[in-house]
């Protein structure tokens, strides 16, 4: 996994505490993998006491005692994001009611029920659901995650945010969907927009709230079967020519947010 440490410092009249976040995985559900790119995506989020992992996929489902989580909260019912819960989790495990619902046959003893726009508290963490379009089988949610006055948005599927001005808005780092650099996946059926939507719509999203830096997971095949320079060096030009900084994340990634 990549040791690579990029430290985003901002000012703030908080006490001096930083979010950590690894990311643990950055595939999407395709078949192919990279060295770089080789778990279903998922993240760490590690403040204090405080070790939420954020999704747990099928390549999780023998593998969550290493990562140790005190919480996991779930964005959507897909099994790229929660089939590691499969057989059980060790500690309090977050997500809608819908997507309970979706995982009823699961053997998950601590089920934390939560609400769309309701921020919840693990520890010192601040989480709160926005509404996505992706599925219509298994309705998805982003996150707004925060501490302090320090925020960030990790929405790793979607094809749209609902309320996005209030999920974006003031938050200084936009974790997002990595299926596609341009062509959009997405569909329409019963006026719902399914899918994916690409990187370079996310990045106007990011330009218009004011979000001067994105990370992308999730990454499909047109990002883990390419050569990492080129990958990178086309986020950049992408990124730049919205007027916000971008990368890829690789697996074992690790940021810290706040100072």
């Amino acid at each position: 996994m990549t040791a690579l440490i990029l430290v985003l410092l901002l000012r703030t009249r908080w006490r001096n505490t930083a979010i950590e976040l690894t990311f643990l995985g950055t595939r999407g559900e395709i078949k192919i993998r990279s060295r770089r790119h080789f778990r279903h995506s998922a993240l760490l989020v590690r403040l204090g006491h405080a070790r939420v992992m954020v999704d747990c996929g099928a390549d999780w489902l023998d593998h969550q005692r290493r990562v140790d989580p005190t919480a996991i909260v779930i964005t959507h019912a897909h099994g790229d994001h929660a089939a590691g819960l499969a057989k059980g989790a060790a500690c309090p495990v977050h997500a809608t009611e819908e997507t309970w619902c979706l995982l009823r046959h699961y053997p998950v003893s601590h089920r934390k029920a939560i609400c769309h726009r309701q921020p919840f508290a693990i520890d010192a963490v601040s989480f709160e659901a926005f509404a996505v379009e992706h599925s219509l089988l298994a309705p998805a949610v982003g996150y707004r995650v925060s501490a302090g006055r320090v925020a960030f948005f990790y929405v790793p599927d979607l094809a749209s945010i609902h309320q996005r001005h209030d999920g974006l808005n003031g938050v200084a780092l936009y974790i997002g969907d990595g299926a596609t650099f341009f062509r959009s996946t997405g569909r329409r059926r019963d006026h719902n927009e399914i899918g994916h939507a690409p990187i370079a719509t996310q990045l106007r999203w990011c330009q218009e709230e004011g979000v001067a830096r994105a990370i992308f997971t999730h990454c499909g095949s047109e990002i883990v079967r390419s050569d990492a320079r080129a990958v990178g060096a086309r986020i950049r030009k992408l990124g730049l020519d919205h007027g916000v900084e971008a990368c890829v994340a690789d697996d074992g990634l690790t940021l810290a947010l706040g100072g």
